[in-house]
């Protein structure tokens, strides 16, 4: 252990020396730092993963652990005229199997002082519909997009997208029947920036923005955490999936494990972080199938499902696929599926506006029947929420 101390930072260092002062131990360690176990786990972690990067040798060793996330593909070496080594760079590259692991294990760093801090909701005393299943889909709530009323018609930031999101979400499960499960689906670009650049990831689009982004995302977490607890209010078991989508590749999975980790507490709240593109859901006769609609076109997800969910497909009469991407409505019925596209409740950016889009904007809550499909549904436009308020 001792060793190890060259290599901290000081901040590490002072969690090694309580490791020391505890003989190894720690569990006691984190008693005496009053800090989670799991932060003294990974503070220790880091510190070894550094020494056996810098190593002692000049030179280094390509069976020494990268940097998490990263792989070392090789070495560049400058000489003096004697042919001795001077300076060694380690080539590394991004390991992209290792990489979301990475992101989680520094998020969860991170979230680690609002692990399951969530407010204890009574359940509701009336939850006797089994049978139904309420799904609230976000259509692109695109949090920290900057809207100027004189260029795009409408004012629009972060604090007018909370409050829009958390007032239709609180009405809509006001207006919907009890069942006793609920998801909040959120249908992707629930962030309008993945990152500081304040660009989109994939194509590098410059992207109109409102605030810093360390903001955003926390009024995003608290904006989701709020939809939430209205939920809990009105249903029994609350599952919330956060869909990945084109602007928040990576922020649209810090967001589940923000959610996984303040509901730990909760288990009426199932987050599932699941990194994968495509998410599934069966309630009886019924399977639900989500993806942002960014990749895969409408006319391929019926193929899609029917491949994915075998078993699930041969056990269900009524298939669905909810998408979001295109900030409008539309609806398709396949041979064997329904797919529908959900409008935004955000505004038009610059770009949108100088384009000539003009899609409506609202909300919806789906009531399916295991037995039935869909038998209810409900909407909160723009309108009504700007005269609720």
């Amino acid at each position: 252990m001792e060793a190890l101390r060259e290599f901290a930072t000081e901040a590490q260092e002072k969690v090694l020396d309580a490791v020391i002062n505890c003989s190894g131990n720690k569990t006691q360690a984190a008693k005496t730092l009053k800090i989670n176990i799991r932060s003294v786990q990974r503070t220790i972690k880091a510190i070894e993963k550094k020494a056996a990067m810098q190593g002692h040798s000049p030179e280094h060793d390509m069976t020494k652990p990268a940097a998490p996330g990263f792989a070392i593909s090789g070495t560049s070496t400058l000489y003096d005229v004697d042919g001795n080594i001077k300076i060694q760079w380690v080539k590394t590259q991004l390991n992209k199997e290792k990489y979301l692991d990475a992101v989680k294990e520094a998020l969860l760093d991170v979230f680690d002082e609002y692990e399951g801090k969530s407010q204890k909701i009574r359940a509701p005393i009336i939850f006797g519909h089994k049978d139904l299943l309420a799904v609230y889909p976000m259509g692109d709530p695109h949090l920290g997009m900057y809207a100027w009323a004189d260029e795009c018609g409408e004012d629009f930031d972060c604090d007018i997208a909370k409050k829009n999101l958390c007032d239709a979400v609180d009405n809509l499960v006001d207006r919907s029947p009890p069942a006793h499960t609920a998801i909040i689906l959120n249908l992707g670009d629930f962030f309008h920036a993945d990152n500081q650049s304040n660009q989109t990831s994939q194509s590098g689009n410059s992207l109109d923005v409102d605030s810093r982004w360390a903001r955003v995302i926390k009024i995003g977490v608290q904006a989701m955490i709020q939809c939430v607890y209205s939920a809990l209010k009105k249903h029994k078991k609350v599952v919330v999936r956060n869909v990945i989508g084109n602007h928040d590749d990576h922020s649209s999975q810090m967001l589940s494990i923000a959610m996984d980790l303040f509901f730990s507490n909760n288990p009426r709240v199932v987050v599932d972080d699941s990194p994968s593109h495509f998410w599934y859901y069966q309630h009886g006769k019924v399977l639900l199938g989500s993806t942002h609609g960014d990749m895969a076109k409408p006319d391929k997800l019926e193929g899609i499902m029917a491949a994915d969910k075998k078993v699930e497909w041969g056990q269900t009469d009524y298939r669905y696929w909810l998408t979001g991407h295109i900030h409008n409505q539309q609806v398709k019925e396949f041979a064997g599926c329904v797919w529908e596209s959900f409008r935004t409740l955000a505004a038009k950016d610059a770009w949108h506006s100088a384009m000539g889009y003009r899609a409506g904007r609202d909300m919806k809550a789906i009531i399916y029947h295991k037995d039935f499909g869909e038998v209810e549904r409900h909407t909160m436009s723009i309108a009504m929420l700007k005269r609720s308020k």
